[in-house]
């Protein structure tokens, strides 16, 4: 009998919607931009983060035709920005982006249909059809005929992303969406943006949310104008190629710094559920026990739940975290060494309260499992610390435990 050889496909190349290679930004002696690079691909959707000033408005306004670059390559669905004349930038931005900012920019006196169709005027010509159908998309069938004053912040957003759509552009860019809206109305336009992602538009979205960036493809960091990290070099089984090599910027899989990060906020959100509260991301610090770290001394929390919940650590959902099975058991390990490092501290050495938890905060990055069970079994196997809150048993108690 003979075997059919398969035939060999040849694999799928994905066709790159956005190029930046290099990209600079300066304005006087200031650097927004000190040589950004990276690629998005056709029906990608890319969470652009980073703290303030970091130049992520910078480079959505470059992409967006709405500012020009100093020095660099940007090339949007085959269009080189550099190249391009005022008149070409009009253009540009009429016909290839479509542009969502967390602040509306709706016209006050002009009602929802005629905030649309209005971004069809500067495109080619009106079509009052195509614009209420655009409206009724987004849920909005009903309040063509509202002024902006007579919607609620989530539909004023909304014709914002009808407007944007309305011109079938090739990218769409969106600036902190959902930073003026509430938790409703953050969901209802973020499952709006999920359809738009799998009816296959291009999505490059500023947020600080990390729930928001983990519903994303792709999630890039700038850090000081620079790519700080791209989940699609650093991530989980992806190589480590960082652009930023040999830096104080540089991305590390896991530095040391972000183990004690993790510890810290696995700690805090440990303690939440022993208390019966919800750890919300927004109340959560990421410093460790000194109230300072060398690398990055005050990065937000939220951050480092990101790189967490892609550890798999913790889950991210409705601005709160949650333990994942991986997680819940390093920070019962983390809880347990901080409060037998507290009995100890206290206990032997006679320190007060104050002194022993700041001692116990360093104490409990460095004990290892060994030193964790000699010094349960010294101090008796106590079942709570100086504060009264409990110790998890370990291993080594096996029903010894003292009150």
């Amino acid at each position: 009998m003979s075997v059919v050889a398969p035939v060999q496909m040849q694999p799928r190349v994905a066709a790159k919607q956005v190029d930046i290679d290099n990209l600079i930004k300066q304005y006087g002696t200031l650097r927004a931009l000190g040589g950004v690079s990276f690629a998005v691909n056709t029906g990608e959707w890319v969470a652009l983060m980073g703290p303030s000033g970091s130049g992520k408005t910078t480079l959505i306004n470059i992409l967006g035709g709405l500012d020009t670059l100093t020095s660099g390559r940007v090339v949007v669905d085959g269009v080189d920005l550099a190249k391009l004349s005022e008149n070409g930038l009009v253009r540009y931005r009429a016909e290839k982006v479509g542009f969502v900012f967390q602040q509306f920019h709706l016209v006050p006196y002009l009602t929802a249909l005629e905030n649309v169709m209005l971004a069809q005027y500067f495109h080619s010509v009106t079509d009052e059809k195509e614009a209420e159908e655009a409206l009724t998309r987004v849920g909005l069938g009903d309040r063509l005929t509202h002024l902006p004053a007579q919607l609620s912040g989530g539909e004023q957003q909304r014709v914002a992303i009808a407007r944007a759509l309305i011109n079938q552009p090739k990218l769409i860019l969106a600036d902190e969406p959902t930073g003026n809206l509430d938790e409703a109305n953050e969901r209802i336009v973020i499952e709006i943006f999920r359809k738009l992602h799998n009816a296959g538009h291009t999505i490059l979205m500023v947020t600080h949310d990390p729930d928001i960036a983990r519903q994303a493809d792709r999630r890039i960091e700038l850090a000081h104008g620079r790519l700080h990290y791209d989940s699609a070099l650093h991530g989980p089984s992806q190589p480590l190629n960082c652009p930023l090599v040999d830096t104080p910027d540089c991305c590390k899989s896991v530095s040391g710094d972000d183990e004690i990060r993790f510890d810290h906020l696995l700690e805090q959100i440990w303690v939440c559920g022993e208390e019966g509260k919800p750890a919300e991301v927004a109340r959560l610090r990421a410093a460790g026990a000194s109230g300072k770290l060398s690398t990055v001394p005050e990065e937000p929390a939220s951050r480092v739940l990101s790189r967490m919940a892609d550890l798999h650590l913790v889950a991210l959902q409705n601005g709160e975290a949650q333990l994942t099975p991986v997680g819940s058991q390093r920070a019962r390990d983390v809880v347990r060494r901080h409060r037998l490092a507290e009995r100890l501290f206290k206990d032997t050495f006679s320190v007060d309260e104050t002194e022993a938890h700041t001692q116990a905060c360093r104490f409990e990055h460095i004990i290892s499992p060994e030193l964790d069970a000699r010094i349960c079994t010294f101090l008796g196997h106590p079942k709570t610390c100086p504060h009264g809150n409990p110790i998890p048993p370990g291993d080594c108690c096996d029903g010894k435990s003292k009150p």
